[in-house]
């Protein structure tokens, strides 16, 4: 009885305090400066919004946005509808100042400062873009306790680091339609990126109308394109959220389907037709022609009028120039021009292509390739090659950005991405050399993506890659970063974004409707193949292969492993009871689940090929669970035990269905350690 009082007075005391206490802040980026305060700011129905100074009408349909959003978050009959021009709001719950009108260029003004107070909040920025960018910040500081929601009381002063924040998206090699790119835009906006890339030529499909040029587009795309209305339509709503939008169109090779409607264009006679395989293809465009810069001149102008950022990019990757070295008027020209190699071909073209860009006001973007002495310094190096190749760039005198590191496709965790940065801590560049690297972007290939896994595979990572560009860069805490990552991932959902929603989805398509509990343990410890290795594993991939397997479906990191492998180092540490058991409690489910998993595999003949993984994951935990009891309970179960348990270790590490199990090097050290 006295124990029992005790606890019923423990609890009395302690709950709460428990329920009181505020949550640590889950803000990604994290502002350049913060400082709390005492107190909350708390929202009811009544919260109102005014906007004071010379803002764009963005900034009020922004701040619409923000209310809807609150409202949906929080349940509240918010009073306030549609913000705009000249309403008066009678003493505003918060107030927006804004001393003049943003233009969505390279180099705008973005900063911001928030005050927040039990009285009120105040959001101060120079320009409505620095005010999109503290409104996204208040979303993401709304908390909630026993009371109901509030901000806590706090002031920051934030600007980026970096200018250029970006996003690339091809939607070539899968179509990507608007809504796709939409939704992206939205999760771009919340985490304070500020360009979309759109990459819109390939040879696998050539994506957008060209009025002076139909061919392109109606025959090198299936049918499946942008609109010059559509395009418009993107352009607008991503300059509603302060973020700009460059073309690509990767020349002179990644061209078969130019060349499908227009094979003069082509160092080799067609016919073209669009290609369905990956990799580096042959078809190159014949920079000796005259007639290959009529047709330049004119499509460029044409994508020049339609995109109003000042920047076009024209890739210039991975030619092989195999085009080039068989054709015998190639090489004659070269030979009488003086052009010793394909590099110097190339940047003979790339010279011309300058020449049109710039008569039609636009300035160049391209991949390393592009980097010649030839070329002026007001170009723009993309870099694939890495920050060594920028560093070199920047102290040549050009201006560059960094993809390399931010390849998202490539399936590498977030704590990689987290640790990259443009520039590399040992640079040693002169101030001026450090401003011209002007930021990064996360780059989202289309080889093995379809709509419906395309935001599986840019979120929640790229929040991670958005805050390595915005933050300053002592902001490295991996662990908090994960610890923010996993609660802005969540907010994004109500973007409409996929990356979580669409995972169930897909695992009930694989189980044939059957219930899914059984295939999620699964789906839950693997990840897909990294580095492109998914391509040497005995499948070979078409544009119109299957993106429905489990190794789409499954997760580019698994968190449940991560959260094992901690709770397995820790315990190692610790000898701790409690650790111990969540860690037998999940290697018994792993041991069982196998079963249940064959009961769901009788009737979903497409996850079959998972069969001997999850075994394997079955008899891999078994030795798990045997490790663990063993080290808790100060037993050793020796050497011959470990050798026969190698087996099992090695035969897990072996991919299945493209997929790898993510949770044997955890295991291993748990058996390791019980030997």
């Amino acid at each position: 009885m006295k124990k029992c009082m005790l606890l019923i007075l423990f609890l009395a005391v302690t709950l709460p305090a428990l329920l009181t206490a505020a949550e640590p802040l889950a803000l990604m980026p994290v502002p350049e400066k913060m400082t709390m305060a005492e107190g909350q700011y708390r929202l009811d129905a009544s919260f109102t919004v005014a906007v004071n100074g010379q803002a764009d009408p963005r900034l009020y349909a922004a701040v619409t946005r923000m209310l809807r959003r609150l409202s949906g978050r929080t349940g509240l009959f918010m009073t306030q509808d549609v913000i705009t021009p000249g309403k008066t709001i009678e003493n505003p719950a918060m107030l927006i100042s804004c001393q003049r009108a943003g233009v969505v260029a390279l180099g705008e003004d973005e900063s911001y400062e928030l005050t927040v107070s039990p009285a009120g909040i105040e959001l101060r920025c120079v320009t409505d873009i620095g005010g999109l960018r503290g409104l996204e910040t208040l979303l993401q500081l709304l908390q909630a306790d026993e009371k109901g929601f509030y901000f806590p009381a706090l002031s920051i002063q934030d600007k980026p680091r970096f200018p250029w924040r970006g996003l690339m998206i091809d939607v070539c090699r899968h179509w990507m339609p608007m809504k796709v790119i939409k939704r992206n835009l939205d999760g771009m906006a919340a985490v304070k990126m500020n360009v979309l890339h759109l990459h819109l030529s390939e040879d696998q499909g050539f994506r957008i109308e060209s009025k002076l040029y139909p061919k392109l587009h109606q025959m090198g795309s299936d049918g499946f394109y942008f609109t010059q209305t559509e395009i418009k339509t993107i352009i607008a709503y991503a300059n509603a959220r302060g973020i700009r939008v460059i073309p690509e169109f990767d020349m002179p090779g990644h061209t078969t389907s130019w060349f499908v409607g227009h094979p003069e264009l082509a160092s080799a006679p067609g016919p073209y037709t669009i290609e369905r395989r990956w990799g580096v293809m042959d078809p190159t465009m014949d920079p000796t022609r005259e007639s290959t810069y009529q047709l330049l001149d004119g499509f460029l102008g044409e994508m020049a009028a339609l995109f109003p950022d000042p920047y076009l990019h024209i890739g210039g990757d991975e030619n092989n120039g195999k085009q080039w070295n068989a054709n015998p008027a190639i090489q004659a020209w070269m030979k009488k021009k003086g052009i010793k190699d394909n590099h110097a071909l190339q940047a003979y073209f790339n010279s011309r292509l300058l020449k049109i860009l710039t008569k039609h006001g636009k300035r160049m973007i391209g991949w390393d390739e592009i980097l010649h002495p030839s070329m002026p310094k007001d170009i723009v190096i993309h870099s694939w090659r890495g920050p060594d190749s920028l560093v070199q760039a920047a102290r040549r005198g050009y201006m560059g950005i960094l993809s390399n590191g931010y390849y998202i496709d490539l399936i590498q965790p977030a704590s990689y991405h987290y640790l990259v940065d443009p520039v590399r801590a040992d640079a040693q560049l002169t101030p001026e050399e450090q401003a011209r690297i002007l930021g990064g972007e996360a780059t989202s290939w289309a080889e093995l993506v379809t709509p419906e896994t395309i935001d599986s595979r840019i979120w929640p990572r790229t929040a991670v890659i958005a805050e390595r560009l915005w933050s300053p860069v002592s902001v490295r805490d991996v662990d908090d970063m994960y610890r923010r990552m996993e609660v802005i991932s969540r907010q994004l959902e109500e973007l409409d974004l996929n990356h979580i929603k669409n995972y169930e989805m897909m695992l009930r398509r694989l189980a044939n409707q059957q219930e899914t509990t059984a295939l999620r343990v699964l789906a839950d410890v693997v990840e897909p193949l990294k580095i492109y290795k998914r391509h040497s594993q005995g499948v070979t991939y078409y544009s119109y292969s299957p993106y429905t397997r489990v190794v789409d479906a499954a997760r580019p990191e698994s968190m449940t492993a991560r959260s094992f492998a901690r709770k397995v180092e820790a315990f190692l540490e610790s000898r701790s009871g409690q650790e111990g058991g969540e860690i037998m409690n999940q290697l018994a489910l792993w041991q069982e689940n196998h079963a249940r998993l064959l009961q769901t595999m009788a009737k979903a003949p497409a996850i079959r090929e998972m069969e001997s993984l999850s075994q394997d994951l079955a008899d891999l935990a078994a030795a798990g669970l045997q490790a663990a009891e063993a080290i808790q309970e100060g037993r050793k179960l020796g050497s011959d035990w470990g050798a026969l348990q190698k087996e099992h270790i090695e035969r897990a590490k072996k991919p299945r269905g493209q997929t790898e199990l993510v949770v044997v090097d955890p295991i291993a050290r748990l058996i390791q350690a019980a030997q």
